[in-house]
């Protein structure tokens, strides 16, 4: 646990925030350091054991998608982190930060589900709709969806539940315009990682997307991208309709949570050694099954 990096403490740039995984820091005015430590979430509550080494494979797996979705304009600048600290400060950003560009964010995450699981699948039990879009009857858990579904969010603060909003609201909030590019950018990048990564042998259950706008009004990826923070990842090989699927995300946490008195809301309880062990485990597995040639 030595190692793990719960918080960072970087005085020689102006501190703007600490988020749920992230703390973010000034670099000039058109710039920010994103470092993503090893802090967890889940229920949206920041956990106060963190997993060694966690910020540094999903800064890895991020740089990777970036990368590979590269024909989609993304907020990274190309400078490296360690220019922008002290030498005495550049092992805390060194292989988890990145230098960004400042963006507008869009006030919402765009999530995209191909696969009936999670707050989608209680809600389809009750409604038999997810997040109000009709879904045929008799769908099973777990089961793949006859074609992926946009199902917007609003993006919570630290300590609050981010809310499932419909379409509609999507374009209250940003225009119709706006509105449906960040549907067919999402629905873009989904399609394009479910292919890719079942081929690597994982399912993408579901994931979501945050976007911001930059000087000239154009929409941009940001924050994280199709991480088993931000996912569902599942190994193709076991996968069973009519089952919670093994994961190789956070569902590993919730399910062990879900055996646990806590009301899910903060102080959050302190996760056993076995757990954090499993955790990053899984996270360590993902990215390797993805990123290596």
């Amino acid at each position: 646990m030595s190692d793990a990096v719960l918080e960072t403490n970087i005085t020689s740039l102006p501190l703007i925030s600490r988020g749920k995984v992230r703390d973010i820091y000034a670099v000039g005015t058109q710039f920010l350091l994103m470092v993503t430590t090893d802090r967890l979430s889940a229920f949206d509550v920041v956990f106060p054991s963190p997993i060694p080494g966690k910020g540094k494979l999903l800064q890895t797996l991020s740089n990777f998608w970036f990368n590979h979705f590269r024909d989609i304009p993304n907020h990274l600048t190309g400078i490296a982190p360690e220019d922008v600290v002290t030498t005495a400060e550049r092992d805390q950003v060194r292989d988890r930060a990145m230098v960004v560009k400042r963006l507008k964010p869009l006030p919402l995450e765009a999530v995209v589900r191909g696969y009936l699981e999670g707050s989608g699948w209680k809600d389809y039990q009750v409604t038999g709709k997810v997040c109000g879009i009709d879904l045929p009857p008799g769908l099973q858990r777990a089961e793949k969806l006859p074609h992926p579904i946009f199902t917007p969010a609003t993006k919570a603060a630290v300590g609050d539940h981010d809310e499932n909003i419909s379409f509609e609201r999507m374009i209250d909030l940003v225009g119709e315009q706006r509105a449906e590019e960040v549907k067919c950018t999402a629905f873009k990048l989904y399609s394009g990682a479910a292919h890719y990564a079942e081929g690597r042998g994982i399912l993408i259950a579901d994931t979501k997307f945050e976007f911001g706008l930059d000087d000239q009004n154009r929409l941009t990826l940001m924050d994280e991208v199709l991480t088993p923070d931000s996912s569902r990842f599942w190994p193709r090989d076991s996968y069973q309709p009519g089952t919670s699927p093994q994961s190789f995300d956070k569902q590993f946490v919730r399910n062990w949570l879900e055996t646990q008195h806590w009301n899910k809301r903060p102080p959050a309880p302190a996760l056993p050694e076995e757990i954090i062990r499993g955790t990053l485990a899984r996270y360590q597995e993902a990215v390797t099954a993805l990123t290596h040639a």
